[in-house]
């Protein structure tokens, strides 16, 4: 049972984990949000490249259990149709804000992932949900103790009624992205053309980065077709393939200040969509 106490000292962490402007108040009136801020607000959470941050030391830490299972059940959920790749890179990485990106374990963010799709897709119900955790929480109310997690019950329902998608059925034996081939057409870029990355909207999702909308850049290889990022994370099979391309930029070109060789590159993957031709 919380305290008073308790409460208090969750809502003070909860005030700390705010990430907002401090120079605005909560919920600004519209006449406070100019331009520049909007676009902030705006940025997917996972597109951080190139934003000021203190310098992070690099650890080979060994998977824990619990992650190694959460890798497996999100896999399973793939295999057998839930969702697709982008799917759920969207719901881990972009629908839980930047707070929770930033600040949760990279598997902590898989597994509310799987939890969400499970609900949002009415294979479960978030009173099921909450039901079972809180059963779970009072079985073992006093500790592991050294034991490790028992599922009870091991299996329960009929898979035979879940509905699905088509995806996991048509690559099995062909593989993706080789599913979507020739289904693209002809590549409207060839390597060596000129081109610049579009400034689009980027709005709920994108795998564009930011630092290089507006930049231009030469198309390095035509790898394959497939969905674009912004079809695929809604798991609109339904949608044209295009052809993806390794762009090649120039990172002088990139960063302000950039002090490195003139012939220092940058190499990333990007849909046709993000690419027009630079006119010599």
């Amino acid at each position: 049972m919380t305290t008073p106490f308790d409460r208090v000292s969750h809502l003070d962490l909860m005030a700390r984990l705010k990430s907002a402007f401090t120079d605005l108040p909560d919920a600004p009136t519209p006449d406070l949000i100019d331009h520049e801020r909007f676009l902030a607000y705006m940025k997917t959470p996972h597109d951080v490249g190139g934003e000021p941050d203190a310098p992070i030391k690099f650890e080979n830490k060994q998977y824990e259990m619990w992650e190694h299972n959460t890798y497996v059940l999100c896999e399973v959920l793939g295999w057998r149709g839930i969702w697709v790749s982008e799917e759920r890179r969207r719901i881990q990485n972009v629908d839980i804000g930047r707070t929770n990106y930033l600040g949760l374990p990279y598997y902590g963010r898989w597994l509310l992932a799987a939890a969400r799709i499970l609900v949002d897709k009415h294979h479960i119900t978030l009173g099921e949900l909450t039901d079972r955790l809180a059963e779970v929480k009072q079985r073992y109310e006093g500790g592991l103790q050294g034991k490790t997690l028992d599922a009870s019950p091991k299996c329960a329902g009929d898979g035979s009624q879940v509905t699905r998608n088509l995806h996991h059925t048509h690559a099995v034996g062909t593989g993706d992205p080789q599913v979507f081939s020739g289904r693209a057409g002809d590549p409207k870029f060839r390597v060596g053309d000129k081109v610049r990355v579009r400034e689009l909207p980027a709005l709920f999702y994108t795998r564009t980065q930011e630092y290089i909308r507006g930049v231009s850049g030469e198309i390095a290889a035509v790898t394959y077709e497939s969905l674009a990022a912004e079809d695929e994370a809604w798991d609109r099979q339904d949608q044209k393939p295009e052809w993806f391309y390794i762009v090649r930029f120039n990172l002088a070109e990139l960063w302000h200040g950039y002090t490195g060789t003139a012939s220092d590159s940058l190499q990333t993957e990007l849909p046709e969509r993000w690419l027009a031709a630079v006119i010599p």
